[in-house]
């Protein structure tokens, strides 16, 4: 028996797809509870045989019309939780209920934009929005991105044109893979790793690295604020200071740091934020967009011209002498979905003060859950945290029992915890983007960590 197909747009796809909805929101609830944690129990073998018995035939002759909920229900209870207080692995956060139901509008309205007459209302608000971010950060424009790996490609892409194609990437030993990928992927010769042995860029260190390629072509320096492994904020007026004296452009990776920008309280920590010409961020970590939700804003505009494209069928030129928008210099991708509205119903519906309410939320659980542990003397500390991640690990121990620790913890589904090597040891991280976590909740994550070890390490 096949299902009559019914489209979730025009005159009926509002009855449509509101029954449709009706059964995926059921989904997930009985697939939560089925799930019962914050990880499914088993390890990979065992998540794979559920989905697998769920899906059956991948493309069978005849259509199930009990496949949608299913298969919601089958990966819900497969899923890992970002709205579960014990998942706290990544920089992973929980969506906006908002948000999520504006991205249901985005998809049901399928806007493509790579083309104006596809996308009319969604370019007009994507142009409004990114420059109302870029003026954050003390920019002129930015563009949409599928993250900060995207958005920092962009920037190293964009460095290279403005520099006529050559450039030598400098960044610290603390930098996100995504850099030196990005020079890979470019083109670009192997970048200059400067140590970063506190976990931030020395500017000292720095200074001496530009020294020595002094003459040697364009440089572009990446900072960070907020690694991914201690969320630790580079000094950026004295990196800026240096990158000045040395005449090398400065690019600013903060997918992680950059949601501080919403925080009376934080804000003062991305100080010289502004002295970059790119910065990266990422709504969907602190920003609790649906992923994705990337951004790269720019300083100078003109640095934009570097991804004019032309497509005849898509920006012709007489349509856009007449004044049709050209949407292909805005991003590297073609087709590309309206990302930009559940951002846009995001600010508008919290506005500054409930964005920064949540961001000071979850950095004070950073700091409760490391007072928490700094007073139990079965675990030792690595730092106090520097956004809302705390590194940790039982003490008395080597690091093969921690990596066996959290492996036991994510096949029993208890706790979601993550991994960071940092003063040449091997810590359990806890990313903390859950702004409905409770201290009770943080007492609960360690109480799990305290079980698990004890069972693998049975006096």
């Amino acid at each position: 028996m096949s299902t009559s197909p019914s489209l979730a747009s025009g005159p009926r796809g509002p009855r449509e797809l509101g029954a449709s909805v009706t059964v995926v929101l059921d989904a997930l609830r009985t697939g939560t509870q089925a799930r019962g944690g914050p990880l499914p129990a088993g390890g990979p073998e065992a998540v794979t045989g559920r989905v697998r018995d769920a899906l059956g035939d991948v493309l069978p002759e005849h259509g199930d019309p009990g496949a949608l909920r299913d298969l919601v229900h089958a990966v819900a209870a497969g899923s890992a939780d970002p709205a579960h207080p014990l998942c706290a692995a990544h920089l992973h956060c929980p969506p906006l209920a908002v948000a999520a139901a504006a991205d249901l509008a985005a998809s049901v309205l399928n806007a493509s934009l790579d083309s104006w007459d596809q996308a009319p209302a969604a370019s007009a608000l994507e142009a409004l929005v990114t420059r109302a971010v870029a003026r954050e950060t003390g920019h002129a424009d930015g563009l949409v991105t599928s993250g900060g790996t995207e958005s920092n490609l962009l920037a190293l892409l964009l460095a290279r044109e403005a520099h006529g194609g050559a450039l030598r990437l400098v960044h610290g030993a603390n930098a996100h893979h995504s850099l030196p990928r990005a020079a890979w992927l470019l083109g670009l010769p192997d970048p200059v790793v400067v140590p970063a042995p506190a976990g931030v860029l020395s500017p000292g260190a720095l200074d001496e690295a530009l020294t020595e390629l002094s003459g040697g072509g364009p440089v572009l320096v990446a900072a960070t604020a907020g690694t991914t492994d201690t969320g630790a904020i580079d000094p950026l007026p004295a990196i800026a200071a240096v990158c000045a004296a040395h005449r090398a452009r400065l690019h600013l990776d903060a997918a992680y740091g950059g949601g501080l920008l919403f925080s009376d309280r934080h804000r003062a920590r991305l100080t010289g934020l502004d002295a970059a010409h790119t910065v990266t961020l990422d709504l969907h970590k602190l920003g609790w967009q649906p992923v994705p939700a990337g951004l790269l804003t720019v300083r100078d505009p003109d640095d934009l011209t570097a991804l004019r494209h032309h497509a005849d069928y898509l920006n012709p030129a007489d349509d856009t002498d007449a004044g049709l928008p050209d949407l292909l210099g805005r991003s590297l991708h073609t087709t590309r979905r309206a990302d930009v509205l559940k951002i846009a119903v995001t600010f508008r519906t919290l506005g500054r003060a409930g964005l920064g309410a949540l961001v000071d939320q979850v950095c004070d659980l950073a700091q409760q859950l490391a007072d928490l542990i700094d007073g139990d003397p079965r675990l030792d500390l690595h730092d106090r945290p520097a956004i809302s991640t705390v590194l940790f690990r039982p003490a008395h121990t080597t690091d093969p029992a921690v990596a066996a620790l959290r492996r036991r913890l994510l096949t029993t589904g208890r706790a979601v915890l993550g991994r960071a090597h940092a003063d040449g040891r091997l810590w359990l991280k806890a990313t903390l983007l859950n702004p409905a976590t409770r201290p009770g909740d943080l007492a609960a994550l360690l109480r799990e960590v305290h079980r698990t070890h004890q069972e693998g390490n049975p006096r």
